[in-house]
């Protein structure tokens, strides 16, 4: 889909880019064939697309052997999604919000994440799609930062932690402005992640938060009510000292950690 191709259909469907939900229509091919070669679908992969907006990737991808269910939560464009390809399954719904829709079902997961909410809709994907293989995300480049940084800096927390022991990352591209529209100011970043096989589970994500609950407080501060023996046994294993935070831990540590605990 290139950008006569969008400004078409935006203007026989009466479609404004709505910012309130950080609304960019892609409009390059290039990175659209750059996004899907990198998820590696399979024949007969169960796909989930996150935000399709008016189907720049929702387009070749239905033309494709594969069983795709998108989730809008602009009803306009639900409406227009409905009529595009009125045998796709588009579920109308804040994903945040969405339960019970069979998450442990998708092998891949696609998204284009406003940056607002990248780390709410990443983490929940993290939660639930179990069993993907692929997650291939949209990001603005100055959220990199905030997954892709090393223990000990401001940006290190919980999504940098689970993206880490969630899969392998990879960047595929970067995406200037001129391939949306409107023309954001930012330049974005296609990110893959290969997902392992020993990822995290919801209770060691809910783990990794708490110990990032106050990140002025020592680790030892977040983790109140733990077995103090098993947390001493494990600093002195490791090293540690008493008074460390959550950021000075590496990503292993935590499972580890955990581990320990239980």
């Amino acid at each position: 889909m290139n950008r006569e191709q969008v400004l078409q259909i935006m203007k026989e469907n009466k479609i404004l880019p709505e910012a309130g939900f950080g609304q960019n229509f892609l409009c390059d091919e290039e990175i659209i064939s750059s996004i899907i070669k990198a998820a590696d679908i399979k024949p007969g992969d169960k796909v989930l697309e996150i935000g399709p907006g008016i189907g720049a990737l929702t387009e070749p991808l239905s033309k494709m052997d594969l069983d795709l269910t998108c989730v809008e939560i602009d009803k306009r464009l639900v409406s227009y999604l409905r009529k595009a390809h009125p045998d796709l399954n588009v579920i109308d719904s804040d994903f945040l919000k969405l339960k019970n829709y069979e998450a442990d079902k998708f092998d891949v997961v696609i998204s284009n994440l406003p940056y607002y909410i990248m780390t709410d809709i990443m983490m929940k994907v993290f939660e639930e799609e179990v069993n993907a293989r692929k997650i291939v995300y949209m990001v603005e480049e100055a959220a990199l930062d905030r997954i892709l940084c090393e223990s000990g800096t401001k940006s290190y927390g919980p999504l940098a932690v689970v993206s880490e022991l969630y899969g392998g990352i990879r960047i595929v591209t970067k995406v200037p402005g001129t391939c949306f529209v409107p023309q954001p100011r930012t330049t974005s970043t296609v990110i893959c992640f290969s997902c392992y096989e020993n990822r995290p589970d919801k209770a060691l994500m809910e783990f990794i938060k708490k110990c990032f609950a106050q990140r002025r407080k020592t680790l030892s501060n977040n983790l109140k009510g733990c077995d103090k023996d098993k947390f001493k046994a494990w600093l002195t294993e490791t090293g540690y000292e008493e008074g460390i935070r959550a950021e000075v831990l590496e990503p292993c540590d935590f499972r580890d950690l955990y581990k320990a605990l239980k």
